[in-house]
């Protein structure tokens, strides 16, 4: 995942200064549904809208993994819809994916390019799941919990995210490298 250069550390500001507004400790987990209502952008579970044309239940049912969420624009206002098919965890994580676009400002963008194709831009995808990952988990938090005697596994219970975006967080911010340095400084 290549940032521009400051990012990680703006990542962290924001994330600190959003959960700060929250009320949240950096021990505490994020509700994404509390964030989404604080920045006034509603969400919507894509099984409200399976009774719709368009295959909204052929990705609650079918391939649930083929679909995780997206914001929808409506001039500057912003629509979150997400598969509530998916783990709680990672339900978690697309949300805030998708809030972490709208603090980052980022513009809408067609979801499919004049060929039919996915439309991607891989620098703001980057950009919104580092954030997205630092909001759920904070650098803080992540040293606390290499630092811990907890298993991955109830760490990523503790901050409700799968054990897969706790591992992704912890070896991002290093935590594990940087428990075992503390250690050895102490032990020494």
């Amino acid at each position: 995942m290549a940032l521009r250069r400051g990012f990680k550390a703006e990542a962290n500001s924001t994330a600190d200064e959003v959960r700060g507004e929250l009320g949240l400790h950096y021990l505490d987990a994020l509700d994404p549904r509390a964030l989404a209502e604080h920045l006034e952008i509603p969400v919507r579970d894509l099984s409200d809208l399976a009774h719709a044309e368009g295959g909204a239940q052929h990705f609650t049912e079918v391939e649930p993994s083929a679909f995780s969420a997206i914001t929808v624009f409506r001039g500057a206002r912003r629509l979150i819809v997400h598969n509530d098919a998916h783990a709680p965890g990672r339900i978690n994580s697309n949300l805030t994916h998708e809030l972490a676009h709208g603090l980052l400002l980022h513009p809408p963008t067609p979801a499919l390019d004049d060929r039919g194709c996915r439309h991607w831009n891989q620098d703001i995808e980057d950009e919104a799941s580092w954030l997205a990952g630092t909001l759920l988990v904070p650098e803080r938090a992540a040293l606390s919990v290499a630092r811990g005697r907890r298993t991955l596994e109830e760490a990523a219970e503790d901050f409700g995210v799968s054990a897969q975006m706790m591992r992704w967080r912890l070896n991002a911010a290093g935590a594990y490298k940087r428990a075992q340095r503390t250690r050895r400084s102490s032990a020494g």
